[in-house]
């Protein structure tokens, strides 16, 4: 919560409140287009004016995802104690979801039902913080750690060090030291850090046993470990405002934002491979903890800076759609999570969702339209259909959620949300496998496969938990969606197996992205978004 006084309450104090939780608990709403405030002139007339506005442009969309990812950081961490429901927590504290998401949640767009999710955002200036994880008995969970500049720094989990008990030391940029016995190091580039957290979860039944195992997830600064050690209370700047992150840095002006980037560069630098951007950066007066003066490079430079938000973001936003291959009327992206200098694609991701997994961690294929190319809507009828030994290859696991036209869970009468992972689908004789994708239930010995739709417009999300090498490389895809029934259904299909399709056409386009970020914020502006 928001404190703006100690003897404040009643209906100010909900208002602030339920700002609060808005801008914080939704995960991963679509970007349309934004608005910067960023004062507009005419261009001034030098030589040096065309490089000099294209090298702004370029800073802007280089230290995008630093200042949005500092933005999130303050207004996530604003907190005295963790908080579930706004799912904010002090610096180097855990917070964890504490629920199942169903139709009734509504704070969270394409809500995941397949883990429980557990963040904390790490300070490392004034030493390094020990991750402790217990032994999680098999159990599939993974602890990615993110850098300020939003690349994966590594990702402890199943995947990479087994589910046996260990210790990790994150230690910052300046750190040197020798580290305790058994006690592995992962150094960060940056001294602010993001984990984000996720255990399988085994349905609404498994609860309770997540919610055990991740209570033993915890973090200890350096100096602490190896004693009893309790957390101090979070300390609340009445200055961080509740508006969301992405609108937050989308309303900054020039002077603000380059003084935003300059501030938070000092803390997280940039990578050796940066230093043309940094050489860049100096000459147009933006250098890593020294203050920004936006006129101090002269007419031309100011212009040029100030008109870099507008086009900066106008470059962004263009550069989402590109992310990613449209593959069978999916959308599917598996070169998220590190970037090396493709800055562009770097703040792409960003804008449209922080967080982004490693591809080798998980991939999360978006499906909207069918194989025609037609909205998917409950007046039809859908197989997908995977044959034989084509099931999506996932070493942990895989589901197929269903969400509506808004990204929430749909309501049905046997409470099912997603099918492959808790619901297991019933294989054909011949061991292919049809999901049945659709409004009104289907034959009583189809149900076992039936994934309940809307009556509208919805969309549905493969989910793949450390995804096997052929998703990684493309030679698996994910099926088309098939109408079978209903309005303009398509009846080009011929018998396999027992209930199976074999699809006789290649997919369709798809108008919109997802990916496999986790984000703690809402971006509210034109549009509905899709995102896990």
């Amino acid at each position: 919560m928001h404190v703006t006084s100690l003897v404040r309450h009643g209906k100010q104090r909900r208002r602030r409140t339920t700002a609060t939780v808005t801008a914080v608990t939704a995960l991963l709403l679509w970007a349309g287009a934004g608005h910067a405030d960023a004062t507009r002139q005419a261009p001034a007339k030098d030589p040096t004016g065309p490089s000099r506005a294209a090298d702004a442009v370029n800073a802007y969309i280089y230290g995008y995802p630093l200042v949005l990812t500092q933005a999130t950081r303050q207004l996530s961490t604003n907190v005295t104690r963790p908080d579930a429901t706004t799912y904010q927590a002090p610096p180097n504290q855990f917070v964890t979801a504490s629920n199942v998401p169903g139709p009734e949640f509504k704070t969270v767009v394409s809500p995941n039902v397949d883990t429980l999710y557990s963040s904390a955002w790490l300070d490392l200036k004034a030493e390094p913080v020990v991750l402790h994880v217990p032994n999680t008995q098999g159990r599939y969970y993974l602890m990615p750690i993110l850098s300020a500049w939003t690349d994966v720094i590594a990702s402890p989990g199943k995947r990479t060090t087994g589910t046996k008990a260990g210790n990790f030391a994150i230690t910052g940029p300046d750190w040197h030291g020798t580290l305790p016995a058994g006690v592995k190091q992962i150094k960060s580039p940056t001294d602010t850090a993001w984990i984000i957290g996720r255990t399988q979860l085994n349905g609404p039944a498994d609860l309770p046993a997540v919610h055990a195992l991740t209570a033993k997830y915890t973090l200890t600064p350096l100096s602490a470990y190896g004693r009893a050690y309790t957390p101090p209370a979070g300390r609340v700047d009445r200055n961080v405002p509740t508006l969301s992150p992405p609108d937050r840095v989308a309303r900054m002006d020039a002077p603000t934002f380059f003084s935003r980037l300059a501030s938070a560069m000092a803390d997280n630098p940039p990578s050796r491979a940066d230093a043309p951007m940094v050489a860049t950066l100096k000459r147009l007066g933006i250098s890593p903890g020294k203050p920004f003066d936006i006129n101090a490079e002269g007419t031309v430079n100011a212009q040029a800076l100030r008109q870099a938000v507008t086009t900066g973001q106008q470059r962004i936003q263009k550069a989402v759609s590109g992310l990613g291959k449209d593959v069978n009327g999916w959308r599917v992206a598996t070169d998220l999570g590190r970037y090396g200098t493709d800055y562009l694609r770097r703040a792409a991701t960003a804008w449209q969702g922080l967080g982004a997994n490693l591809p080798q961690d998980a991939v999360y294929p978006l499906v909207l339209t069918d194989r025609q190319g037609r909205q998917l809507t409950g007046a039809r009828r859908y197989t997908i259909h995977f044959a034989p030994g084509q099931t999506p290859p996932a070493h942990a696991f895989w589901s197929l959620t269903m969400y509506d036209r808004k990204g929430f869970l749909v309501p049905n009468p046997i409470n099912r949300y997603e099918i492959g992972h808790t619901a297991k689908p019933r294989p054909n004789s011949d061991g292919s496998v049809d999901i049945y994708v659709q409004h009104d239930p289907p034959a009583s010995h189809k149900r076992s496969n039936w994934l309940p739709a809307p009556t509208g417009q919805f969309n549905v999300m493969l989910r793949m938990y450390w995804p096997g090498p052929t998703v990684l490389n493309g030679t698996w895809t994910p099926p088309p969606v098939l109408a079978t029934g209903g309005p303009g259904a398509s009846d080009e299909l011929a018998r396999t197996g027992d209930d199976g399709l074999e699809f006789l056409a290649a997919g369709a386009a798809l108008c919109l992205i997802a990916g496999s970020a986790l984000i703690i914020l809402t971006r509210r502006r034109h549009g509905t978004a899709f995102r896990p």
